[in-house]
């Protein structure tokens, strides 16, 4: 026995490893830390592709393959190639009769000569005068034929792809066959109409024709479909053409038809599929450049082709409202780019699915938002690119090694109680099980014998980042960055600091407390104001609600306050801001300062106003002012509240 290896080709590598979903999280998460949100984040993705192992395309490259085989379509060549065809051979008909006719001097052979003189100018209604007509010359009724011939194999090959090889010889037998075919389509496209149509009726049709239908369609769906777009294709060539040319080759078809006893049978194939596909685009023109003339099948192969790629150059730019992978034609995309860009579209389609099964993601009322397992996962990826922005040897180690532990060890344990979060004591309660096993060599554990290992009790904090979203943020470019660090603190304060309360406010002409999970889908808001009176009543509450708590306030800015609330709950906006305004921040700064809560600002703008305010602010708390451009605003912040921290 003899074995032969090759390269397997019949669709992606059954070995190859799935693509990790979170790897393509990861990659959304850099245009969401950057300001995207989830919906364009993941358009963003599909369009670039999935790097790694197996490098699959993204919908940019399938577009421009698209858009590349179009325009090789449309220099393909020129749509009259039927009728430039047609008017050769009927010429050379003419010609090879007349000169026959020319050396006789009878009068039948002057009235022959006469009547082919009064020929009408087109090429159908020529023909149509000389069906009838007796040739003198054979070689003038070959040539004749052979322009019949030619005729019957276009107008049938336009219809059916493959006609034209199917009677290259030409055989009444076989035209008769094609009489029967269509027929029998007729009369299966009525019975499934009436709703008495069978798998096995399409089988049997298909057992007795299938060598008529190339495409081997599997079923009477995949067929109509198949004729239907190739049916469209013809009326598009035909609308395609100059009107003289239309009305041409339009009575060449209906001859032909006519003289092949099939004109019934396709008007009623026409009516049929035009009523189940009315939406292709039956006589929308088409405009080809090429210089070589085209038969009309392949022009209609090439039209038919042509339709395929402008839908699916539309369902490849995803920029319609509601767009969704699943509106990419699979079929379509086989068609036009082959087997291998199915199978990138499937793994894009497969990624899309993939982050909503696994939770990372979530449509709410048509919207695609990040659940709170991808927002915990980007608040890691933010905290590790501030962590890494940081100088090791001069900040300190951000690791957490002993995770889980609430503070110092202390040297001694005691029993584990349900709910500890200190480090299990191991030497301890291995030396439980030993005792209470005695000395049979053998040690088990039991919930009783687990000791956990006693730390000092580590301070609280009550943490405040107050956020402006104005729309001063992102004009200035430094909107992303105030987004990935708060992002980043949040991550931080949960994992890290878990006995920490921690309260995220956004504000712009009103502040809200913003949750977690809506933090990586934040825009900014489109309005004029910075309300830091509103941010700092909020704040405050959260701080009242934990006494007990050290309190930590951050403001990230880039404007001085501009709005304020007044007594009936409305905010009140002025530029350049009112004396009311600033004495009632001021007063709510104050308060900050009662609650020995030291107020931190971070400056995104050099601002003489701006400067002048946080050094106001800064004098009556005690606090301190940074000046920090956006790219180190996540380190900034971060730095300074683990500095607050280990202070307290």
């Amino acid at each position: 026995m003899s074995y032969r290896y090759g390269e397997y080709r019949d669709g992606p590598d059954p070995l190859a490893p799935p693509y990790d979903v979170r790897s393509a999280l990861d990659q959304m998460g850099d245009d969401i830390l950057s300001g995207s949100n989830p919906g364009h984040a993941l358009r963003d993705l599909l369009k670039r592709g999935l790097p790694g192992a197996q490098d699959r395309r993204g919908l940019d490259e399938l577009l421009r393959e698209v858009r590349r085989r179009r325009r090789e379509l449309r220099e393909r060549g020129r749509l009259d190639g039927t009728l430039e065809r047609a008017r050769a051979l009927l010429d050379k008909a003419i010609g090879q009769e007349r000169a026959e006719l020319f050396p006789d001097p009878s009068d039948d052979a002057r009235l022959r000569e006469s009547e082919l003189d009064a020929l009408p100018e087109d090429t159908a209604s020529a023909i149509r005068e000389l069906n009838d007509y007796q040739w003198r010359s054979a070689a003038a009724r070959q040539t004749f034929e052979e322009l019949r011939d030619l005729l019957r194999r276009e107008v049938l090959d336009s219809q059916f792809r493959g006609m034209r090889e199917a009677l290259a010889n030409p055989d009444p037998a076989a035209m008769e066959r094609v009489q029967q075919m269509m027929s029998e389509l007729n009369d299966m496209l009525e019975r499934d109409a009436r709703g008495e149509h069978t798998q096995e009726d399409f089988d049997e049709f298909m057992s007795k024709y299938g060598d008529m239908f190339p495409e081997s369609p599997r079923n009477l769906e995949e067929l109509v479909d198949t004729l239907a777009r190739r049916a469209a294709a013809t009326q598009r060539l035909l609308a395609s053409l100059t009107p003289s040319q239309r009305e041409e080759l339009s009575e060449l078809i209906n001859q032909t038809l006519e003289q092949a006893g099939l004109a019934e049978q396709m008007r009623r194939l026409g009516e049929s599929l035009y009523a189940r596909r009315p939406d292709l685009a039956w006589n929308t023109p088409e405009r080809l450049t090429g210089e070589e003339p085209m038969a009309m099948g392949d022009a209609v192969t090439a039209l038919d082709e042509l339709a395929d790629l402008t839908q699916l150059e539309a369902a490849l730019r995803q920029d319609y409202p509601g767009a969704r992978m699943d509106d990419i034609d699979e079929a379509a995309i086989r068609r036009a780019l082959g087997r291998s860009a199915v199978d990138d579209l499937e793994a894009l389609k497969r990624i899309e699915r993939e982050l909503e099964q696994q939770g990372y993601l979530r449509r709410q009322r048509g919207k695609l938002e990040l659940t709170p397992k991808a927002v915990r996962r980007l608040g890691e990826t933010a905290l590790r690119r501030v962590f890494a922005s940081l100088d090791a040897g001069r900040r300190g180690d951000h690791d957490q090694v002993d995770a889980g532990a609430a503070g110092e060890l202390t040297g001694s344990s005691r029993p584990w109680r349900f709910g500890d979060e200190q480090p299990i004591d191991v030497v301890r309660t291995v030396i439980n099980g030993v005792r209470r096993g005695g000395s049979t060599g053998t040690v088990t554990l039991s919930v009783d014998d687990f000791e956990v290992a006693e730390t000092e009790r580590r301070t609280a904090a009550a943490v405040c980042l107050l956020v402006d979203l104005s729309y001063s943020m992102a004009l200035r470019g430094t909107w992303a960055a105030a987004k990935q660090t708060a992002m980043a603190l949040q991550a931080l304060v949960s994992s890290k600091f878990p006995q920490d309360s921690v309260q995220i406010i956004g504000f712009s002409n009103y502040a809200r407390v913003l949750q977690p999970d809506e933090l990586a889908g934040l825009e900014w808001d489109m309005v004029q104001g910075t309300n830091l009176h509103h941010a700092l009543l909020i704040a405050g509450r959260h701080l009242d609600r934990h006494p007990d708590f050290e309190p930590v306030v951050l403001v990230v800015t880039d404007g001085e306050p501009t709005a304020h609330l007044r007594r009936n709950g409305s905010a009140a906006f002025e530029w350049p801001p009112t004396h009311e305004t600033l004495e009632l921040t001021l007063a709510e700064v104050d308060k900050m300062t009662r609650r020995k809560a030291t107020l931190n600002v971070f400056m995104l703008a050099e601002d003489e106003r701006l400067r002048e305010f946080v050094n106001e602010v800064a004098r009556r708390n005690g606090g301190r002012v940074f000046s920090s451009s956006a790219d180190r605003l996540g380190e900034y912040v971060v730095s300074d509240f683990l500095r607050t921290r280990r202070t307290r």
